[in-house]
């Protein structure tokens, strides 16, 4: 059994309540499929659990078979610094079949980021350290592919993968009861 390694800090991105019974960290790739074929169903498990649930997501770009998902990432968290971290990240994974440097800048755009201040934290890789820390607390966690998900800090194996989340989350509630 694989245990969160890296404790969730203010430096992660939360939606939903941080005090919530249940803690659901997702480690993705913006340019995995598999991650976006998970994306409605995770948001389903979020309306679902709503108060009960704290849902975190952690960057780990497989960039020798993903190339542009680290761009993403950092576009992400470039997005993340101005407030608008959870729109660019369904709109990344929304729009995945696209993606490309040009869809990035787009969707930038339609969230109204600073086009100047984009180019230039790209250019100058400002959060590419976050993503890379991210990665890294991935690596230490047992991570070895996206989307991995862990429950209450605990690795969430299962041949069903986000199919069996719910039961997972369910047991997490009672236990935390």
């Amino acid at each position: 059994m694989a245990l969160l390694k890296v404790p969730i800090t203010q430096h992660d991105h939360v939606l939903g309540n941080p005090q919530s019974r249940v803690t659901l960290v997702e480690y993705g790739d913006y340019q995995c499929p598999h991650c976006a074929a998970a994306q409605p169903f995770l948001k389903q498990i979020e309306a679902r659990y709503d108060d009960d649930l704290c849902f975190v997501f952690r960057h780990f770009p497989l960039t020798e078979v993903h190339p542009l998902a680290e761009t993403a990432a950092e576009i992400a968290e470039f997005a993340g610094s101005q407030g608008v971290f959870w729109p660019m990240h369904e709109a990344i994974f929304a729009n995945q079949p696209d993606l490309g440097l040009p869809l990035l800048i787009w969707l930038a755009t339609k969230l109204k980021l600073p086009s100047v201040g984009l180019r230039d934290a790209l250019a100058a890789h400002i959060f590419a350290q976050k993503v890379r820390a991210d990665f890294i607390g991935g690596v230490r966690s047992g991570v070895n592919g996206t989307p991995t998900v862990f429950i209450n800090g605990v690795r969430h194996d299962s041949p069903y993968g986000v199919l069996s989340l719910a039961g997972a989350i369910e047991g997490a509630i009672r236990a935390a009861a």
